[in-house]
């Protein structure tokens, strides 16, 4: 079987987890907190060369109870399904590169909870039987891997611009419209571009949770996933480089697009955008998946373990729905009436 990594109090010999608030590891038995660098082995990782240990098998023994722990090749970290011991597996992600930083969970479970609950506040097109009756059918915490790209944008556009005037020349209102040809070019260097690195993960989802704070980064260390999931990337560098590239240029246009805001209309009429690349990285980022049910369909929600921002899409009340559009409709009917009446009495 292959090697399981798990974390003893050195005081009481109690199961260790990566505690959000302290951002330690915690024994629950007695209270001790430890720093995570304390269990380093003293290796240096680098990104172009060092790897996970030369072993790969999805079977594991638990070294808490004993028990056998069944595993899919992706998994780098998860929990024992007898004595619920949290353990980091080893040899799901031999021969694979090791990340070189890592996001640390600010936000635990119930925090995670928590914040589903405020998710569903104020959305009045909600099922009233959702709240009570749907159930959480999994809530976890999961390291997703993410590759970083650096680059820089060299680019040129240019636009169909307008700018128009209304004024009164005697009985009459006129518009004048003035037309101009617009250019603009510059670079723009860009930073930790991320891309999920996981097929697990919907790429839409992991996107909406976004931005991460890249200051947050520090020096990657297995500790960190002691209680947590953690996936290994399943997608590499090199098949991740044309979505970085995507969002490298799509933010450009946006900037370009940005400097024409004192013109009425500007349209893009061509661009060249040259892209050159930087350095990549292999990062952990910490995310809350929960799974919900409710009347046999599942809903997806994600939380972003470093900002608590929450993102998922809900059930809607059809009725609830039609009666709004009704109301808006008749509101709008009386609205347009009462001018048509107000417009009869001026005359």
């Amino acid at each position: 079987m292959s090697e399981l990594k798990e974390y003893k109090c050195p005081n009481c010999s109690g199961r260790l987890e990566f505690d959000t608030k302290s951002q330690k590891l915690k024994c629950p038995y007695c209270d001790g907190t430890f720093d995570p660098d304390i269990f380093d082995d003293g290796k240096q990782y680098d990104l172009n060369v060092e790897k996970w240990e030369d072993a790969d098998y999805l079977v594991y023994s638990c070294k808490s109870c004993g028990g056998t722990i069944m595993a899919d090749k992706d998994t780098a970290a998860s929990k024992c399904p007898y004595c619920d011991s949290p353990v980091v597996m080893i040899g799901n992600v031999s021969g694979d590169l090791k990340p070189k930083r890592i996001i640390p969970f600010k936000y635990d479970k119930e925090q995670a909870k928590e914040e589903y609950r405020k998710h569903l506040k104020g959305k009045v097109l909600l099922p009233k039987a959702f709240r009570s009756e749907a159930a959480f059918e999994e809530i976890k915490g999961i390291y997703v891997p993410f590759w970083l790209f650096d680059g820089k944008a060299n680019a040129k556009m240019w636009f169909d611009a307008t700018r128009s005037h209304t004024h009164r020349e005697g009985d009459y209102e006129v518009t004048e419209t003035r037309y101009y040809k617009l250019f603009r070019s510059g670079s723009i260097e860009f930073a930790h571009v991320p891309v999920d690195a996981s097929e697990k993960i919907d790429d839409e989802l992991s996107q909406s949770v976004e931005p991460f704070d890249s200051k947050g980064l520090k020096d990657f260390n297995d500790n960190y996933l002691a209680g947590y999931f953690a996936d290994r990337y399943s997608v590499s560098a090199k098949d991740s480089v044309d979505i970085a590239d995507e969002r490298i240029m799509n933010s450009t246009r946006h900037m370009f697009d940005s400097t024409t805001s004192h013109y009425d209309t500007a349209v893009p009429s061509a661009s060249s955008i040259h892209l050159m690349h930087g350095r990549q990285e292999y990062v952990m980022y910490p995310m809350w998946m929960m799974n919900v049910r409710y009347k046999d369909k599942r809903y997806v929600f994600a939380m972003n373990g470093q900002t608590g921002k929450f993102v998922g899409d809900l059930p809607v009340d059809t009725m609830k729905s039609r009666f709004i559009a009704l109301g808006v409709f008749l509101l709008a009917t009386i609205v347009v009436a009462l001018l048509q009446l107000l417009a009869i009495g001026v005359k």
